[in-house]
């Protein structure tokens, strides 16, 4: 007699339950971890605020949503309320995979899917570093599902909803350029995308989505000549094999879910092995092809692009985290997987799949817990999550401070250090992009130079300022370098900064 779990009895009789469950799950582990126990937000996240305290319609990284919704969840949460917003872009992309899976496979199967995801690395490991492309997960999962009702679905009213989506991902991320095409691809090539077409709503939804992307659209035209020397400079300093390295980052990222399939495959069997069934009404051919076109190709055309062009910088900026940077593309992978495994799945050693499908979940934050108190010793490594970033900031800002008895305005010098210690200081100063002067316009070396600048670069040999910074502010004196120590230092030497205080021109 064969014995069915109460797992597998779960998910046949409460599968939204199980859904909710595993998203509010991921989403919780990947907001207490950071929030605990790194002591600096990891990646470009300093970047991101530096240019979302701006509030400026686009900068050299692209399209300027994320910054703003950034800067705002910074405001009002610090960091726990940044890696909750990263987490909500999540859980919302599974959600909109998951509702999108219902209507085309059935609820049981679409958890499936769902569970599958806990294997795409995509969304776990790097999502606590909010970015564009995180940001864009959710807009792009969302412009799939009101797709499919406007055209699969025949809700004619739909089309509003994807005209938002679209529009909205356009403001987050250049990557939502390749799922406009292959929206159109898709309509063009099939027979009911083509006689969707004859209806107003689409037409009416290309105004709505026009008048979304306009302000930045008239910035890109009026700024076109930084966002194109920052491209070029994206090729010139990329990897020839750029093609090769994003066709790995993407087998990488599937690696869990591979090995979950393998599990669930029950590979090799025996014949008779018996395994519990959880089946689906049958889906119908186009919905079928609409999920198989859109799990390949986002992918396939990044990777055509990144061929072509040297550079996958339209989909994941090179300050941004290439795994991060995937997550839209790879939506629908565990949606794929179980489309193509029929209208009846077996889930053949079900207690080796749960178990391993629970490491996947959980492992992973336990491992980033364990490399802060483990690298330092074990491998002398510098994390950047472990960076003191709250003391260093404590201290500069309180020497400006005591020094010229104003507040600092301004923060300098090293393109990691600078928007790190202005995103840690109290008074929340601006940061002037020192190493590329061009990349921040809103800025120039004379306001810094009227009101006062904290500068702050490493100090690691002999503690003398970069020659940039001694030729654009001449009267800055260095000050001796200071070190700081790690919550965890290991066989690290101690962080040595150095810093000077630039006086405002009245002083």
């Amino acid at each position: 007699m064969h014995h069915v779990s109460l797992i597998i009895e779960f998910l046949r009789g409460r599968p939204s339950a199980v859904f909710w469950l595993v998203a509010l799950t991921q989403g919780v582990l990947w907001t207490a971890v950071p929030a605990l126990f790194y002591s600096a937000p990891p990646g470009e996240i300093p970047l991101l605020l530096a240019i979302g305290h701006e509030f400026v319609l686009g900068s050299y990284l692209g399209p300027p949503l994320a910054f703003w919704l950034g800067e705002a969840a910074f405001r009002f949460g610090g960091l726990l309320g940044l890696y909750a917003l990263s987490q909500v872009c999540i859980v919302t992309a599974l959600w909109a995979v998951f509702t999108l899976g219902r209507a085309v496979v059935g609820t049981r199967h679409a958890v499936l899917g769902i569970l599958l995801m806990v294997g795409v690395a995509a969304f776990t490991v790097p999502s606590p570093e909010f970015s564009p492309a995180v940001l864009a997960a959710p807009l792009w999962a969302l412009a799939l599902l009101h797709y499919w009702r406007a055209v699969g679905q025949f809700q004619r009213g739909a089309w509003y909803f994807l005209a938002l989506d679209l529009g909205l991902l356009l403001l987050a991320n250049y990557a939502g350029i390749i799922l406009l095409i292959l929206l159109a691809v898709f309509t063009l090539a099939t027979t009911r995308g083509r006689r969707a077409l004859a209806d107003i709503e689409p037409w009416l939804a290309l105004l709505l989505f026009a008048f979304v992307i306009a302000p930045h659209a008239v910035w890109l035209y009026a700024e076109r000549g930084l966002v194109i020397a920052t491209f070029k400079e994206s090729i010139a300093t990329g990897a020839s094999s750029s093609a090769v390295a994003l066709g790995v980052l993407l087998l990488a990222s599937h690696l869990g879910l591979l090995l979950l399939i393998v599990l669930a495959s029950g590979w090799p069997r025996q014949r008779r092995e018996r395994a519990p069934e959880i089946d689906r009404p049958p889906a119908e051919t186009l919905a079928r092809t609409y999920i198989y076109f859109f799990a390949l190709m986002p992918a396939a055309s990044a990777l055509a692009l990144s061929f072509a062009i040297g550079t996958y910088w339209p989909i994941g900026p090179k300050s941004i985290g290439p795994l991060g940077s995937l997550a839209p593309l790879v939506l629908l992978s565990g949606l794929a997987v179980i489309v193509a495994a029929g209208d009846r799945v077996r889930l053949y050693r079900e207690r080796m799949v749960s178990s391993s499908w629970l490491a996947l979940l959980v492992l992973p934050p336990v491992l980033a817990v364990l490399s802060l108190a483990l690298a330092p010793w074990a491998l002398a490594r510098d994390l950047r999550i472990a960076q003191p970033a709250q003391a260093e900031a404590q201290f500069l800002t309180e020497n400006y401070l005591r020094r010229t008895g104003k507040p600092v305005a301004y923060v300098t010098g090293d393109e990691r250090l600078a928007p790190l210690v202005a995103m840690m200081a109290p008074e929340r100063p601006r940061v002037f992009f020192a190493w590329a002067p061009q990349r921040s316009p809103w800025i120039s070396v004379d306001d810094v130079a009227t009101l006062g600048a904290v500068l702050v670069w490493p100090a690691e040999a002999s503690g003398q300022p970069p020659e940039t910074l001694k030729t654009q502010f001449p009267a800055m004196v260095p000050e001796l370098p200071r070190s700081f120590e790690r919550n965890v230092q290991g066989r690290l030497p101690p962080i040595r900064l150095g810093w000077s205080v630039l006086r405002p021109a009245a002083q």
